[in-house]
């Protein structure tokens, strides 16, 4: 995508060994901006393989830009656009540097190749029109929900109450119940739809919010809440703050918490700035949590993940290791057959209006397999069964209660809870 009038600000080759991996896993390659310059682009070549992944990030005078880590090999960045996961902004005379992430390196090493040039507009024209289109709104009962229909929330939970056919959901102190998911890609970092493609099909899985939780970046939570309105339904801000030690999901508008910041210090500057921490999949291949636990803490005990072997026990036995924790789902899709889609798991919160993260940070929180499939609920001192006939309900050392009816309510103590069928599968939890 380059045009016949660049000027070369950078060319590195440079070969990357496992001990360059030991000593620094983040890289930094600095160059020179003589004079504020309409854009920039940035290329990284290697050989990919499997077993071999560098990322790719970029940091300006004005600070950190974006990332798009394994996802893209070139990227644009100008005032008026740029590539997504990096954040629009002029390009100012000073010291960049781009940012290499030695995500996987070989035992044979690997060799790349890192360009800059400064390009004019129509290499900026190039890179946009080469992302995916948005979809049009999402049309329900005849008609497109757009802007003017009000509380996206509102409408979705209403048509999801009578979608399940079973009657209105506890209500509690006047909170609602409202399904989501808390784990979720787009274009910005590794996903394959734009926010509003993402959007359309969670409302089509008929969710009323979702987190988009884009990878080290939160250059899309601009184009939320538009989309959201448009489609009908609330995106959550998110960001999933990735390192090889783990990753997190920081929830809410809270604006970056930079990957590159000490990790013990993620949930404080989360907390401070009003939103919430979720540890990600803490037991997810090698992306599980590695790190201390601080109590009581938010995860994602349920993760898609968990479907490809329904009976692993593993994620319970994590989370009864620390009870305290504030159970939350999340499917983690970033392209269709790769993930499950949005809503497997779905999070239930018990909300105050639209405040999702608020909701999250009390433990009013439930998961479930789907939306439409068993659900567990607390209603005070009591549990509720939603669509449960005939599976189990039990919880660490409890015995195990088979529910005789679609609708069930029974006195429960505080604590983890989930329900089972004979195979031990669970199909829905709580505390």
């Amino acid at each position: 995508m380059t045009s016949p009038t660049t000027t070369t600000l950078l060319r590195v080759t440079r070969e990357w060994l496992p001990a360059d991996r030991a000593e620094a896993q983040i890289r930094a390659l600095s160059f020179d901006v003589p004079r504020e310059i309409g854009a920039i682009e940035i290329e990284l070549a290697y050989a990919a393989r499997p077993g071999c992944v560098l990322d790719l990030g970029l940091e300006g005078p004005r600070g950190y830009v974006g990332w798009s880590g394994g996802a893209r090999s070139s990227v644009v960045v100008s005032q008026g656009w740029a590539t997504p996961g990096y954040a629009p902004q002029p390009v100012a005379a000073g010291t960049w540097s781009v940012l290499v992430g030695l995500h996987r390196v070989p035992v044979d090493g690997v060799t790349m190749e890192v360009t800059v040039r400064a390009v004019d507009g129509s290499v900026v024209t190039g890179h946009r029109r080469a992302e995916p289109e948005e979809p049009p709104p999402v049309v329900r009962d005849g008609a497109s929900v757009g802007a003017g229909d009000g509380s996206a929330s509102r409408l979705r939970s209403r048509s999801l109450r009578a979608s399940r056919g079973r009657g209105e959901l506890p209500s509690v102190d006047g909170l609602t119940w409202l399904a989501g998911d808390f784990h979720s890609h787009t274009i910005h970092s590794d996903g394959s739809l734009p926010v509003g493609g993402l959007a359309a099909l969670a409302a089509s899985r008929g969710l009323d919010f979702l987190a988009v939780t884009d990878h080290n970046t939160t250059s899309h939570h601009p184009y939320l809440p538009a989309a959201g309105r448009r489609h009908g339904i609330r995106l959550v801000p998110g960001q999933e703050v990735t390192r090889d030690v783990g990753h997190a999901n920081v929830l809410g508008d809270v604006g970056l918490v930079d990957f590159r910041s000490p990790p013990q210090t993620w949930a404080e500057q989360a907390q401070a700035r009003g939103g919430v921490m979720s540890v990600n999949h803490p037991l997810g291949g090698d992306c599980a949590w590695l790190l201390p636990v601080d109590s009581p803490p938010v995860a994602e005990v349920w993760h898609s993940s968990w479907a490809q072997v329904p009976t692993w026990g593993a994620p319970l036995a994590w989370w009864l290791l620390t009870p305290d924790t504030v159970p939350i789902g999340g499917s983690d899709f970033h392209h269709a057959g790769s993930d499950d889609l949005p809503g497997s798991p779905t999070t239930w919160v018990l909300a105050e209006g639209d405040d999702i993260v608020g909701a999250v940070r009390a433990g009013r929180t439930a998961v479930s397999a789907g939306v439409d499939g068993p659900l567990l609920l607390r209603d005070g001192d009591r549990l509720v069964a939603l669509d449960a006939e005939g599976l189990m309900l039990t919880g660490p050392g409890q015995a195990r209660r088979r529910l005789l009816d679609d609708r069930v309510s029974v006195a429960a103590d505080p604590g983890p809870c989930w329900l089972e069928d004979d195979d031990r599968v669970v199909h829905a939890l709580c505390r």
